[in-house]
């Protein structure tokens, strides 16, 4: 118990969309009763007001026969009395088929307007502690149910006392209604249940909502995760920052090795001198301007000139130039047009101490 509440402290960072969404994946979802049970309310009284007479007076008329002339039925055997309540079973059922229907699209609704469409076949496999006795107590008493208890108590202490407060005004009435005919009698009786199911409706909607809200925080703290939780969370989605690291290494140094292997194919090295280096080959007509084929900074300057003195690479001081380039261009790629006339110069100069002729860039 006191591992299970300073793991529970530990959580103290608000959940990720990826936590929610595994959750939700597994029938974890925020669901509040009481909005069920408005819709439930709901459709009784819809039922009520459009569709209660029609069934009542089909109900009526099924039954009248029964009660006016019950002399008239069958029921001196078997068969006749099997028929007779096949007949009234029938009737029932076709007068109870609508509400039915309207209760089962608003357990459906107050589902939907909750969470949605949701499938969730996890939570469809058995599993053997919802079976176990052990485990079925301790759901029963636990601190979850208790709460839900003396919710369920104080929700219908409000109710009953919003229905007597409604009703309490008619109750003289009420016995004046036996004496009406029975139509009228009935319309009496539906105007009073109508008052009676929009108060219940009013205080349940605000029930409903506070009990949703509540559903909310009590699901949103369930879902909080720990700092460790929210880095492995990171390290699944991302991958480990610290393999990533070295993939980038490795990268860098394969790109490195390859761009050290390229320098002796340069024909000039612009440097800074000390702390820059850009090696450049021009071959025309293959080329139309001089192409970046190695660049870097201090150590890596350093191995460039290296190995353009071992390969007797011209090497040119031009601090700007040299800052310039490895500022705005690209490896592989042509210098920037900027520096065209620049580099011109440079390469003309260098064609010229070897001994050969080219296009200019």
């Amino acid at each position: 118990m006191a591992e299970e509440s300073e793991d529970q402290s530990s959580k103290t960072e608000e959940p990720t969309q990826k936590k929610l969404d595994d959750a939700r994946e597994k029938g974890e979802i925020i669901l509040s009763r009481e909005v069920n049970h408005w819709f439930m309310i709901l459709a009784a009284t819809v039922f009520l007001l459009l569709f209660a007479g029609p069934a009542a007076l089909q109900l009526g008329a099924g039954l009248r026969d029964l009660i006016i002339r019950p002399h008239d039925f069958a029921v001196g055997d078997v068969a006749g009395v099997g028929a007779l309540f096949s007949d009234l079973l029938r009737l029932v059922l076709l007068a109870l088929l609508l509400p039915f229907l309207a209760f089962l699209v608003a357990a459906i609704a107050g589902a939907l307007v909750q969470s949605g469409f949701l499938w969730a076949p996890e939570n469809i496999v058995p599993k053997l502690d919802r079976v176990s006795l052990i485990q079925g107590f301790s759901r029963l008493f636990s601190l979850k149910n208790l709460l839900e208890f003396l919710k369920g108590i104080l929700k219908l202490t409000i109710v009953a006392v919003v229905l007597l407060a409604l009703i309490w005004p008619v109750l003289p009435t009420l016995e004046h209604t036996i004496d009406l005919p029975i139509v009228t009698m009935l319309g009496e009786l539906k105007i009073i249940s109508l008052r009676l199911l929009g108060g219940v409706l009013a205080i349940m909607f605000v029930i409903a909502v506070m009990d949703y809200l509540l559903q909310r925080q009590l699901f949103m703290m369930r879902m909080r995760m720990s700092r460790h939780e929210l880095k492995e969370e990171f390290k699944q989605a991302e991958g480990d920052p610290q393999i990533k690291q070295r993939i980038r290494q490795i990268r860098a140094e394969r790109a490195r090795r390859r761009m050290m292997a390229d320098v002796p194919k340069a024909d000039v090295i612009i440097t800074n001198p000390d702390h820059y280096a850009v090696a450049l080959e021009y071959k025309p007509p293959q080329h139309s301007a001089p192409i970046v084929i190695a660049m870097g900074v201090d150590l890596l300057a350093q191995k460039i000139k290296e190995i353009a003195r071992e390969h007797n690479i011209p090497i040119v001081e031009n601090p700007p130039l040299a800052r310039a380039l490895y500022a705005t261009a690209d490896l592989d790629q042509q210098i920037p047009q900027e520096h065209f006339k620049a580099v011109a110069e440079i390469i003309s100069y260098v064609f010229k101490l070897k001994g050969r002729s080219g296009k200019k860039p």
